[in-house]
This record gives C-alpha cells, sequence and structure tokens, in this order.
C-alpha cells in the first residue's frame, strides 16, 4: 500500500514539473489512447449537412516527409444519415477527411449516457 502512495505521489509531482505544454501531449495520449466516443456535426450555413457519430478521435494529419501538420483532420466514426444519433441498420464505420479551412465544423463528446 506505501508503494502505491508513494508511485503516485512521484508520478503527481512528475507531472506537475512538466511544462504546460507537455501535460496537453500527455493528456492528449491518455485521451487518444482512452478515446472519446465524439460527435462531428457538418455544415452548409445554417443547415446540418452530416453527422458523423461514436468517434473514437479526431485527428491532425502529420506531413509524410517532416514534421508539419497538414491543413485537414480525420477521424472514423458512423455516418449517422438521418442524423438521430444512433447508428441505424446500415451505417457503417467509415473514415473521413475534413478541411481545416473550408469546413464549417463542430466537434464535441457525446451527449448522452456513455
Amino acid at each position: 500500500m506505501k508503494k502505491t502512495i508513494a508511485f503516485i505521489l512521484f508520478i503527481s509531482i512528475l507531472i506537475s514539473a512538466c511544462t504546460q505544454e507537455s501535460q496537453n501531449k500527455f493528456s492528449r495520449s491518455i485521451q487518444n489512447w482512452t478515446g472519446t466516443n465524439g460527435v462531428l456535426d457538418i455544415y452548409m450555413g445554417e443547415k446540418l449537412v452530416k453527422r458523423f457519430i461514436k468517434i473514437d478521435k479526431l485527428s491532425t494529419a502529420q506531413s509524410t516527409s517532416g514534421s508539419s501538420e497538414r491543413d485537414y483532420r480525420y477521424g472514423y466514426g458512423y455516418l449517422d444519415s438521418n442524423q438521430n444519433f444512433i447508428v441505424d441498420e446500415g451505417e457503417k464505420k467509415i473514415y473521413f477527411e475534413i478541411s481545416g479551412y473550408a469546413t464549417p465544423y463542430i466537434f464535441y463528446d457525446w451527449p448522452f449516457n456513455k
């Protein structure tokens, strides 16, 4: 029991000594591992035109020949064709990409019980 408490205390001190950016990266890596079960709504003007549900994470694409980020995001989720927040028969999990510049979208955590 004492070893467990000492280990938790050690990790807490180690994390608190990190910079804010390092803490953010650590938090994102845990979130990437655990998933978020998010929802992505894509709008055209004021109209909702696409909804993806049960998204594990929304990632920023990385350059293949360097360390710079690309101008789009991608993920895997179910295309909710009738926009009812339910994976209905025939709605499959698909890969998608959205532009960082031209696509008005909102990504949010699953609003229902997890």
